[in-house]
């Protein structure tokens, strides 16, 4: 991804220059779709330093994902109706319950939820939850090959299976894991490997610098290199406010 330096807005002019990391500038419409894009990285910068994605939750539950990709993720799990959603990490439980009140819509399906770590209140208050009868928690490291035959153990022939990446998030860890749930995910379905935005986020108070290769989509984009049953579809990112840079890897 190429960096931006710096933004400069006029609303006079009604333009925005935009100079990049290698001193190149251009200068765009202000109403534009390339400048909202341009726009809408500084503006995801500066909502992941200020904790942002804190400030929301789903059905009681604190779900730490920006809107956007909820929104996002949702129109793609309509689109596949998949019957089962693995996602790694469960941290609160916000998204497990997200995912099963839209399979509870949907009339069926279930969630398999792992998470090196479940806390106690976590767990407590996930499997009090009106929604529990569709999670079941997992708790074990999520490319440990027990946890992994735990997963497959609950897994019918013929299901449609979709698959969130959202616990480590380093290049290593995320490339494990596309490696071991990968073969999971359904024809026509999605394995998405969340926030790969923190290539774009070294110089953030809070990032770190070697974000800029350790990160979930590095491990997106080598992984599609070997594997050509899966493709990158653009379509759910195609705005630029997300945390999901290149996450949504289908499988042909």
């Amino acid at each position: 991804m190429r960096k931006i330096r710096n933004l400069t807005a006029d609303l006079v002019s009604q333009s925005l220059v935009v100079t990049y990391s290698d001193d190149q500038s251009q200068t765009l419409p202000l109403y534009s779709a390339e400048a909202f894009q341009a726009i809408s990285r500084l503006w995801v910068k500066a909502g992941w330093a200020a904790k942002y994605s804190y400030n929301f939750t789903w059905m009681g539950r604190p779900v730490i994902q920006l809107p956007e990709d909820l929104v996002r993720i949702q129109e793609v799990i309509v689109k596949v109706e998949p019957q089962v959603i693995i996602e790694t990490g469960v941290a609160h439980g916000g998204s497990s319950v997200f995912y099963a009140s839209l399979l509870e819509v949907l009339g069926r399906g279930r969630v398999i939820s792992v998470d090196i770590e479940i806390r106690a209140h976590n767990r407590k208050a996930i499997e009090a939850h009106p929604l529990k009868k569709r999670i079941t928690l997992i708790e074990g490291s999520s490319v440990a090959p027990e946890t992994l035959q735990e997963v497959k153990k609950l897994l019918f022939p013929g299901e449609k299976v979709m698959v969130v990446l959202d616990s480590n998030h380093t290049k290593k860890h995320v490339r494990e894991e596309l490696e071991l749930y990968g073969p999971l995910v359904s024809s026509g379905s999605y394995i998405v490997a969340s926030d790969g935005i923190m290539e774009d986020l070294d110089d953030v108070p809070g990032g770190k610098a070697n974000w800029t290769q350790d990160n979930p989509m590095a491990a997106a984009h080598e992984f599609l290199a070997e594997h050509p049953e899966f493709e990158l579809d653009p379509e759910p990112t195609r705005l630029g406010v997300t945390y999901w840079l290149d996450a949504y890897l289908r499988r042909k």
